[in-house]
Protein backbone atom coordinates (compact mmCIF):
# COMPACT_ATOMS: atom_id res chain seq x y z
CA UNK A 1 0.00 0.00 0.00
CA UNK A 2 1.23 3.33 -1.12
CA UNK A 3 -0.36 7.04 -0.15
CA UNK A 4 -0.93 9.44 2.44
CA UNK A 5 -3.85 7.11 4.09
CA UNK A 6 -1.43 4.31 4.55
CA UNK A 7 -2.33 2.19 7.84
CA UNK A 8 -5.63 3.59 7.54
CA UNK A 9 -8.24 -0.20 8.14
CA UNK A 10 -11.84 0.97 6.26
CA UNK A 11 -14.62 -1.85 6.13
CA UNK A 12 -16.53 -1.28 3.54
CA UNK A 13 -20.46 -2.75 3.90
CA UNK A 14 -21.00 -3.77 0.02
CA UNK A 15 -23.70 -1.59 -1.52
CA UNK A 16 -24.30 0.34 -4.75
CA UNK A 17 -22.24 2.94 -6.54
CA UNK A 18 -22.04 5.76 -4.11
CA UNK A 19 -20.60 3.96 -1.41
CA UNK A 20 -17.79 1.86 -3.24
CA UNK A 21 -16.90 4.59 -4.98
CA UNK A 22 -15.83 6.13 -1.66
CA UNK A 23 -14.14 3.20 -0.71
CA UNK A 24 -12.43 3.35 -3.75
CA UNK A 25 -10.65 6.79 -3.26
CA UNK A 26 -9.84 5.95 0.33
CA UNK A 27 -8.14 2.72 -1.30
CA UNK A 28 -6.40 4.34 -4.18
CA UNK A 29 -5.17 7.31 -1.53
CA UNK A 30 -3.61 4.14 0.60
CA UNK A 31 -6.60 2.84 2.77
CA UNK A 32 -6.44 -0.83 3.51
CA UNK A 33 -10.18 -1.41 2.63
CA UNK A 34 -11.90 -4.11 3.56
CA UNK A 35 -15.33 -5.02 1.66
CA UNK A 36 -18.31 -7.19 3.21
CA UNK A 37 -20.29 -8.77 0.59
CA UNK A 38 -22.96 -10.46 0.67
CA UNK A 39 -22.31 -14.76 1.39
CA UNK A 40 -25.38 -15.01 -1.04
CA UNK A 41 -23.78 -12.92 -4.15
CA UNK A 42 -20.69 -15.85 -3.91
CA UNK A 43 -20.29 -16.58 -7.58
CA UNK A 44 -20.70 -20.43 -8.57
CA UNK A 45 -17.71 -19.41 -11.70
CA UNK A 46 -15.73 -16.43 -10.80
CA UNK A 47 -14.82 -13.37 -12.76
CA UNK A 48 -11.47 -12.87 -11.69
CA UNK A 49 -11.25 -9.84 -11.58
CA UNK A 50 -14.80 -8.20 -12.59
CA UNK A 51 -14.65 -5.52 -14.77
CA UNK A 52 -15.51 -3.08 -12.09
CA UNK A 53 -13.48 -0.07 -11.21
CA UNK A 54 -15.60 1.11 -8.56
CA UNK A 55 -14.45 -1.96 -6.48
CA UNK A 56 -10.78 -1.93 -7.09
CA UNK A 57 -7.92 -2.00 -4.61
CA UNK A 58 -9.65 -3.78 -2.21
CA UNK A 59 -10.08 -7.78 -0.92
CA UNK A 60 -13.68 -9.06 -0.04
CA UNK A 61 -15.02 -11.15 2.68
CA UNK A 62 -18.56 -12.69 1.68
CA UNK A 63 -20.78 -12.76 5.39
CA UNK A 64 -24.42 -13.64 5.72
CA UNK A 65 -25.55 -10.77 8.03
CA UNK A 66 -28.90 -12.24 8.52
CA UNK A 67 -26.38 -14.80 10.78
CA UNK A 68 -25.73 -14.12 14.43
CA UNK A 69 -22.35 -15.75 14.41
CA UNK A 70 -21.85 -13.23 11.44
CA UNK A 71 -23.21 -10.08 13.28
CA UNK A 72 -20.65 -11.27 15.84
CA UNK A 73 -17.66 -11.50 13.55
CA UNK A 74 -18.72 -8.32 11.64
CA UNK A 75 -18.32 -6.59 15.15
CA UNK A 76 -14.61 -8.00 15.66
CA UNK A 77 -13.60 -6.46 12.54
CA UNK A 78 -15.66 -3.14 13.54
CA UNK A 79 -12.78 -3.40 16.61
CA UNK A 80 -9.55 -3.15 14.39
CA UNK A 81 -11.12 -0.98 11.94
CA UNK A 82 -11.22 3.10 11.84
CA UNK A 83 -13.86 3.44 9.29
CA UNK A 84 -16.91 1.75 8.33
CA UNK A 85 -18.93 2.77 5.25
CA UNK A 86 -22.83 1.99 4.81
CA UNK A 87 -25.08 2.63 2.29
CA UNK A 88 -28.22 1.24 3.28
CA UNK A 89 -31.97 3.12 4.36
CA UNK A 90 -31.94 4.44 7.47
CA UNK A 91 -32.79 1.69 10.14
CA UNK A 92 -31.76 -1.50 8.28
CA UNK A 93 -28.08 -1.34 9.89
CA UNK A 94 -29.58 -1.33 13.34
CA UNK A 95 -31.58 -4.38 12.68
CA UNK A 96 -28.39 -5.98 11.48
CA UNK A 97 -27.32 -5.56 14.80
CA UNK A 98 -24.65 -3.30 13.14
CA UNK A 99 -25.80 0.31 13.85
CA UNK A 100 -23.64 2.90 15.24
CA UNK A 101 -24.33 2.74 18.78
CA UNK A 102 -24.02 -1.48 18.58
CA UNK A 103 -20.13 -0.50 16.51
CA UNK A 104 -18.73 2.54 19.05
CA UNK A 105 -19.59 0.31 21.73
CA UNK A 106 -17.09 -2.22 20.43
CA UNK A 107 -14.86 0.22 19.00
CA UNK A 108 -14.89 4.50 20.31
CA UNK A 109 -12.53 5.34 18.37
CA UNK A 110 -14.24 4.34 14.60
CA UNK A 111 -15.64 7.09 12.27
CA UNK A 112 -19.21 5.52 11.24
CA UNK A 113 -20.24 7.09 7.69
CA UNK A 114 -23.81 6.52 6.66
CA UNK A 115 -24.95 7.76 2.99
CA UNK A 116 -28.23 7.48 2.38
CA UNK A 117 -30.85 9.51 -0.50
CA UNK A 118 -32.65 11.90 2.17
CA UNK A 119 -30.28 11.44 5.52
CA UNK A 120 -31.18 8.94 8.67
CA UNK A 121 -34.09 11.54 9.86
CA UNK A 122 -37.62 13.30 8.33
CA UNK A 123 -39.84 12.55 6.31
CA UNK A 124 -38.51 11.10 3.24
CA UNK A 125 -35.70 8.84 4.64
CA UNK A 126 -37.31 6.04 4.88
CA UNK A 127 -38.10 6.41 0.50
CA UNK A 128 -36.50 4.76 -2.14
CA UNK A 129 -34.82 6.83 -4.63
CA UNK A 130 -31.88 7.47 -7.26
CA UNK A 131 -29.50 10.21 -8.12
CA UNK A 132 -32.18 11.58 -10.73
CA UNK A 133 -35.09 11.68 -7.40
CA UNK A 134 -31.93 13.53 -5.05
CA UNK A 135 -31.43 16.36 -7.56
CA UNK A 136 -35.12 16.74 -8.17
CA UNK A 137 -35.43 17.26 -4.52
CA UNK A 138 -31.72 19.60 -4.25
CA UNK A 139 -32.80 22.07 -7.18
CA UNK A 140 -29.52 20.74 -9.07
CA UNK A 141 -31.78 19.25 -11.78
CA UNK A 142 -34.18 21.99 -12.87
CA UNK A 143 -31.17 24.53 -14.82
CA UNK A 144 -29.75 21.27 -16.59
CA UNK A 145 -31.05 20.91 -19.88
CA UNK A 146 -31.94 22.86 -23.28
CA UNK A 147 -34.45 25.41 -23.14
CA UNK A 148 -36.92 23.68 -25.36
CA UNK A 149 -36.94 20.70 -23.52
CA UNK A 150 -37.98 18.57 -19.99
CA UNK A 151 -34.52 18.79 -17.61
CA UNK A 152 -31.79 16.56 -18.37
CA UNK A 153 -30.38 13.91 -15.88
CA UNK A 154 -26.14 14.07 -15.90
CA UNK A 155 -26.23 10.71 -15.84
CA UNK A 156 -25.43 9.80 -11.88
CA UNK A 157 -22.42 11.88 -11.56
CA UNK A 158 -23.83 14.94 -8.95
CA UNK A 159 -25.90 13.27 -6.50
CA UNK A 160 -24.50 9.65 -6.29
CA UNK A 161 -20.70 10.53 -7.03
CA UNK A 162 -20.16 14.39 -6.20
CA UNK A 163 -22.98 15.11 -3.71
CA UNK A 164 -22.89 11.52 -2.25
CA UNK A 165 -19.60 9.64 -2.27
CA UNK A 166 -17.29 12.33 -2.11
CA UNK A 167 -19.06 14.69 0.39
CA UNK A 168 -19.06 11.21 2.20
CA UNK A 169 -15.40 11.34 1.97
CA UNK A 170 -14.73 14.99 3.23
CA UNK A 171 -16.73 13.52 5.82
CA UNK A 172 -14.66 10.73 6.64
CA UNK A 173 -11.29 12.98 6.67
CA UNK A 174 -12.96 15.56 9.01
CA UNK A 175 -13.73 12.84 11.64
CA UNK A 176 -10.53 11.05 11.45
CA UNK A 177 -8.63 14.90 11.73
CA UNK A 178 -10.86 15.29 14.95
CA UNK A 179 -10.22 12.22 16.46
CA UNK A 180 -7.00 13.17 16.79
CA UNK A 181 -7.43 15.65 19.65
CA UNK A 182 -10.71 14.28 21.09
CA UNK A 183 -9.70 10.19 20.64
CA UNK A 184 -13.28 9.53 19.62
CA UNK A 185 -15.17 8.76 16.65
CA UNK A 186 -18.61 9.79 15.21
CA UNK A 187 -21.03 9.02 13.11
CA UNK A 188 -21.39 10.87 9.82
CA UNK A 189 -25.19 11.29 7.67
CA UNK A 190 -24.01 12.26 4.30
CA UNK A 191 -27.76 12.83 2.23
CA UNK A 192 -26.98 13.08 -1.11
CA UNK A 193 -29.85 15.32 -1.66
CA UNK A 194 -28.12 17.89 0.75
CA UNK A 195 -24.75 17.01 -1.18
CA UNK A 196 -26.09 17.73 -4.40
CA UNK A 197 -27.94 20.88 -3.14
CA UNK A 198 -24.43 21.89 -1.68
CA UNK A 199 -23.17 21.52 -5.37
CA UNK A 200 -25.61 24.55 -6.57
CA UNK A 201 -24.21 26.90 -3.99
CA UNK A 202 -22.85 29.11 -6.62
CA UNK A 203 -26.49 29.64 -8.15
CA UNK A 204 -27.86 31.55 -4.92
CA UNK A 205 -25.43 34.09 -5.30
CA UNK A 206 -26.30 34.54 -8.87
CA UNK A 207 -29.57 34.75 -8.50
CA UNK A 208 -29.36 37.43 -5.68
CA UNK A 209 -27.78 39.47 -7.88
CA UNK A 210 -30.03 39.19 -11.24
CA UNK A 211 -26.94 36.97 -13.18
CA UNK A 212 -29.08 34.04 -12.87
CA UNK A 213 -32.52 33.58 -14.54
CA UNK A 214 -34.57 30.35 -13.32
CA UNK A 215 -35.16 29.18 -16.59
CA UNK A 216 -33.01 26.67 -18.60
CA UNK A 217 -30.75 27.90 -21.90
CA UNK A 218 -31.14 31.35 -20.78
CA UNK A 219 -28.08 31.52 -18.36
CA UNK A 220 -24.19 32.21 -18.36
CA UNK A 221 -23.31 28.86 -17.38
CA UNK A 222 -26.05 26.46 -18.56
CA UNK A 223 -25.64 26.91 -22.19
CA UNK A 224 -27.59 30.20 -23.02
CA UNK A 225 -24.61 32.28 -23.30
CA UNK A 226 -23.11 31.46 -26.66
CA UNK A 227 -19.69 31.68 -25.55
CA UNK A 228 -19.65 28.79 -23.08
CA UNK A 229 -21.93 25.58 -24.64
CA UNK A 230 -21.25 23.25 -27.22
CA UNK A 231 -21.03 23.33 -31.28
CA UNK A 232 -21.50 20.39 -33.52
CA UNK A 233 -18.89 20.03 -36.20
CA UNK A 234 -19.15 19.49 -39.69
CA UNK A 235 -18.23 15.87 -39.15
CA UNK A 236 -21.00 15.86 -36.44
CA UNK A 237 -18.84 15.46 -33.08
CA UNK A 238 -18.34 18.34 -30.67
CA UNK A 239 -16.44 21.14 -29.49
CA UNK A 240 -16.70 22.72 -26.21
CA UNK A 241 -16.49 26.36 -25.74
CA UNK A 242 -15.57 28.34 -22.46
CA UNK A 243 -14.56 31.46 -23.72
CA UNK A 244 -15.96 33.51 -20.14
CA UNK A 245 -13.50 35.70 -19.41
CA UNK A 246 -12.94 38.92 -22.45
CA UNK A 247 -9.45 37.95 -22.76
CA UNK A 248 -10.17 34.59 -23.59
CA UNK A 249 -13.16 35.51 -25.67
CA UNK A 250 -10.83 37.74 -27.58
CA UNK A 251 -8.37 34.96 -27.92
CA UNK A 252 -12.25 32.80 -29.11
CA UNK A 253 -12.82 35.31 -31.84
CA UNK A 254 -9.11 35.52 -33.20
CA UNK A 255 -8.98 31.56 -33.73
CA UNK A 256 -12.22 31.45 -35.70
CA UNK A 257 -11.62 34.30 -37.93
CA UNK A 258 -14.43 36.86 -37.28
CA UNK A 259 -13.08 40.03 -36.65
CA UNK A 260 -14.44 41.53 -33.37
CA UNK A 261 -16.10 44.34 -34.67
CA UNK A 262 -18.22 42.52 -37.11
CA UNK A 263 -20.07 41.13 -34.39
CA UNK A 264 -22.61 42.16 -32.26
CA UNK A 265 -21.65 42.74 -28.22
CA UNK A 266 -21.55 39.89 -26.37
CA UNK A 267 -22.52 42.00 -23.16
CA UNK A 268 -26.04 42.54 -23.96
CA UNK A 269 -27.42 38.65 -23.83
CA UNK A 270 -30.22 40.37 -26.72
CA UNK A 271 -27.24 39.81 -28.97
CA UNK A 272 -26.67 35.87 -27.89
CA UNK A 273 -29.25 34.32 -30.55
CA UNK A 274 -27.56 36.61 -33.29
CA UNK A 275 -24.07 35.45 -32.01
CA UNK A 276 -24.81 31.45 -31.09
CA UNK A 277 -26.02 31.43 -35.33
CA UNK A 278 -22.81 32.96 -36.02
CA UNK A 279 -20.76 30.49 -34.38
CA UNK A 280 -22.56 27.56 -35.04
CA UNK A 281 -22.34 28.62 -38.90
CA UNK A 282 -17.93 28.57 -38.35
CA UNK A 283 -17.79 25.53 -36.35
CA UNK A 284 -19.90 23.59 -38.77
CA UNK A 285 -17.62 24.50 -41.52
CA UNK A 286 -14.52 22.09 -39.96
CA UNK A 287 -14.37 19.13 -38.31
CA UNK A 288 -14.05 18.36 -34.54
CA UNK A 289 -10.07 17.53 -34.56
CA UNK A 290 -9.27 20.25 -37.49
CA UNK A 291 -10.85 22.98 -34.55
CA UNK A 292 -9.08 21.23 -31.86
CA UNK A 293 -5.49 21.22 -33.84
CA UNK A 294 -6.54 24.83 -34.64
CA UNK A 295 -6.90 26.03 -30.87
CA UNK A 296 -4.90 23.55 -29.13
CA UNK A 297 -1.95 26.02 -27.91
CA UNK A 298 -4.82 29.00 -27.50
CA UNK A 299 -6.19 30.27 -24.60
CA UNK A 300 -9.61 30.48 -26.23
CA UNK A 301 -10.79 27.67 -23.68
CA UNK A 302 -11.90 25.84 -26.94
CA UNK A 303 -11.59 21.38 -26.41
CA UNK A 304 -12.65 18.99 -28.30
CA UNK A 305 -15.56 16.81 -26.83
CA UNK A 306 -14.47 13.56 -26.44
CA UNK A 307 -16.30 10.18 -25.95
CA UNK A 308 -14.71 8.15 -22.48
CA UNK A 309 -13.03 6.01 -25.04
CA UNK A 310 -11.24 9.05 -26.72
CA UNK A 311 -10.39 10.79 -23.32
CA UNK A 312 -7.82 8.24 -22.75
CA UNK A 313 -5.74 8.60 -26.05
CA UNK A 314 -5.51 12.32 -25.55
CA UNK A 315 -2.32 13.54 -25.61
CA UNK A 316 -2.32 15.30 -22.29
CA UNK A 317 -4.19 12.76 -20.35
CA UNK A 318 -1.63 10.36 -21.79
CA UNK A 319 1.65 12.66 -20.65
CA UNK A 320 -0.26 12.79 -17.52
CA UNK A 321 -1.17 9.36 -16.56
CA UNK A 322 -4.54 10.16 -16.03
CA UNK A 323 -5.75 6.55 -16.88
CA UNK A 324 -4.48 3.56 -15.71
CA UNK A 325 -4.70 -0.24 -16.94
CA UNK A 326 -5.94 -2.29 -14.18
CA UNK A 327 -6.13 -5.90 -15.16
CA UNK A 328 -6.71 -5.55 -18.82
CA UNK A 329 -9.42 -2.42 -17.96
CA UNK A 330 -8.63 1.24 -18.66
CA UNK A 331 -9.96 3.51 -16.26
CA UNK A 332 -9.38 6.73 -14.22
CA UNK A 333 -5.75 6.83 -12.02
CA UNK A 334 -6.20 8.01 -8.56
CA UNK A 335 -6.80 11.53 -7.98
CA UNK A 336 -5.75 14.03 -6.56
CA UNK A 337 -1.85 13.85 -6.91
CA UNK A 338 0.23 14.02 -3.73
CA UNK A 339 4.01 15.42 -4.37
CA UNK A 340 5.47 13.32 -1.39
CA UNK A 341 3.24 10.32 -0.68
CA UNK A 342 1.22 9.57 -4.15
CA UNK A 343 -1.81 7.56 -4.06
CA UNK A 344 -2.10 4.20 -6.29
CA UNK A 345 -4.23 1.29 -7.73
CA UNK A 346 -3.99 -1.43 -4.89
CA UNK A 347 -5.01 -4.24 -6.85
CA UNK A 348 -7.75 -4.89 -9.03
CA UNK A 349 -11.56 -5.50 -8.15
CA UNK A 350 -12.30 -8.85 -5.89
CA UNK A 351 -15.08 -11.17 -6.98
CA UNK A 352 -16.97 -11.32 -3.43
CA UNK A 353 -15.72 -13.29 -1.09
CA UNK A 354 -12.19 -14.48 -2.85
CA UNK A 355 -10.20 -13.51 0.11
CA UNK A 356 -12.72 -14.22 3.34
CA UNK A 357 -10.10 -16.72 4.95
CA UNK A 358 -6.93 -14.62 3.88
CA UNK A 359 -8.53 -11.42 5.14
CA UNK A 360 -9.77 -12.20 7.84
CA UNK A 361 -6.64 -14.03 9.36
CA UNK A 362 -4.95 -10.67 8.71
CA UNK A 363 -7.70 -9.17 10.58
CA UNK A 364 -7.05 -11.50 14.18
CA UNK A 365 -9.11 -14.22 13.59
CA UNK A 366 -7.85 -17.94 13.80
CA UNK A 367 -8.32 -21.16 12.05
CA UNK A 368 -10.14 -22.29 14.37
CA UNK A 369 -12.73 -19.06 14.49
CA UNK A 370 -13.46 -19.86 10.43
CA UNK A 371 -14.43 -23.13 11.12
CA UNK A 372 -16.57 -22.42 13.76
CA UNK A 373 -18.28 -19.27 11.36
CA UNK A 374 -17.52 -21.79 7.91
CA UNK A 375 -19.71 -24.60 9.86
CA UNK A 376 -22.35 -22.15 10.97
CA UNK A 377 -23.10 -20.95 7.60
CA UNK A 378 -22.18 -17.42 8.36
CA UNK A 379 -19.19 -17.04 6.02
CA UNK A 380 -18.45 -18.32 2.49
Amino acid sequence: MTGPLQGLRVLEIASLAPVPFAATVLSDLGAEVLRVDRAAQVPAAPADPPPDPLTRGRRSVAVDLKNPEAVTALLRLVERADVLLEGFRPGVCERLGIGPDACLERNPRLVYGRLSGFGQDGPLAPVAGHDITYLALSGALWPVGPADRPPTPPINYVADFGGGALVLVAGVLAALWERERSGRGQVIDAAMTEGAALLTSILYGLRSTGLWRDERGVNLLDGGAPFYRCYECADGRYVAVGALEQQFYAALIAGLGAAAEDLPPREDPANWPELHERFAAIFASRDRDAWAEAFAESDACVAPVLSPAEAADHPHNVARGAFVEVAGLRQPAPAPRLSRTPGAVAGPPPYPGQHTEEALRDWGFSGDDMATLRASGAIR
